[in-house]
């Protein structure tokens, strides 16, 4: 017997789908608007395994959060201090070093995803050093770090473009660059919620400039806050153009805000993101993003059973093992701070898919059948 799920009014979307076709601006505030929420997962989840097959990516990282001393001051954020405040901190070189050596007691751990805030005081050479120096200490670890933001920093206060920021990173180990950062790709939120860090245009350029280099990036969108519809639609139709003209994202995450402990919430009065929400999101990326190949689920935002449920609606990455991170917790994550390996593999395997670990440029370390 043959059923027909489509909600009515969604058969021409439908049909695009089915086809292979792109879908436009107004197909994708449709989708957000659309009631069925479990058709919407069918959709995603058939586009997924039409692209992804049954594999569910991860790996084994750790993250390096080198300060949290930041002068954007971003409205969103829990992580943020200013240098006097309680709970600030500045990494010497020794202390990254340290980090990273007790992360390397798990034998698999295969990268490093380094990170900060917009210290008022270092200079680009203090980043770039304490990049080199965890280079130089771990040669074997795949180097992933600083986002549009940070690089939007670090020309400005060195006098350099972002293109040759970029260059002196990869001679000091970097791989690949961080999906954060681009928030909502709206002046408008930016203007309110982030005023003093990179615009919607400079994070763009950004990874312009990195995938013109051979650098290839990932790409986010931080949801749930003072966004419209229409400007979550416009944020992944400007990364597909972006993909459409360099190719260089590798993977699309979706980060919920998480409102405790940020100035916003104490602000707006807002709450955190519907489960319901998080899955429609992740399901509509899936469908507007046509030429991502790779969709995560970050289990440390979504929290584990969401992430879990998310592979079933276009997810096909699960991120990693995540040890030492910082900066979503003090928004109020309620995940572990870190996952074993072999949590995550039953995680994957339990939603009925074949785990394989990646390094950062998702390349496939091992299989696990």
């Amino acid at each position: 017997m043959s059923i027909d799920i489509t909600p009515r009014g969604y058969q021409d979307i439908a049909r695009k789908i089915e086809n292979g076709e792109r879908l436009t601006k107004d197909d994708g505030l449709r989708l957000f608007a659309c009631p069925d929420l479990a058709w919407l997962g069918a959709m995603a989840d058939a586009v997924r395994r039409e692209k992804c097959g049954d594999i569910v990516y991860y790996n084994v990282n750790c993250h390096v959060n080198l300060t949290n001393i930041c002068k954007a001051h971003c409205k969103f954020c829990a992580f943020g201090r200013d240098a006097e405040d309680k709970g600030s901190y500045a990494m010497s070189v020794e202390d990254a070093i340290a980090v990273v050596e007790d992360a390397k007691k798990d034998p698999h751990l295969a990268g490093l995803h380094v990170v900060s805030g917009l210290h008022p005081d270092w200079s680009f050479e203090d980043y770039e050093g304490r990049l080199a120096a965890l280079h130089e200490r771990f040669p074997d670890l795949y180097l992933k770090g600083f986002t549009g933001v940070e690089l939007t920093h670090f020309a400005k206060i060195s006098n350099r473009t972002v293109t040759e920021v970029l260059q002196r990173l990869q001679k000091a180990g970097l791989k690949a660059i961080a999906g954060g950062g681009a928030e909502i790709l709206s002046d408008r939120v930016r203007g309110i919620l982030c005023p003093d860090k990179a615009t919607s245009g400079e994070w763009l350029e950004a990874a312009r400039a990195a995938h013109k280099l051979g650098i290839p990036s990932n790409a986010s969108m931080l949801y749930g806050h003072i966004e419209t519809i229409e400007e979550r639609v416009d944020h992944l139709l400007s990364l597909r153009e972006l993909q459409d003209e360099t190719g260089g994202f590798m993977t699309f995450i979706c980060f919920p805000f998480l409102p405790a402990n940020t100035p916003l919430a104490k602000e707006r009065n807002l709450t955190q993101t519907s489960m319901w929400d998080d899955l429609r999101t992740m399901a509509v990326s899936r469908l507007m993003l046509d030429n991502f190949k790779n969709i995560k689920a970050y289990w440390v935002m979504l929290t584990v059973p969401v992430a879990q449920i998310a592979l079933s609606f276009g997810a096909n990455d699960i991120d990693g093992t995540v040890h030492k991170e910082t900066i979503m917790h003090d928004a109020g994550a309620t995940s572990p701070k870190a996952l074993t390996e072999n949590k995550i593999i039953r995680i994957i395997k339990e939603a009925g898919r074949i785990p394989a670990a990646v390094d950062a440029h998702m390349n496939i370390i091992e299989m696990i059948e």
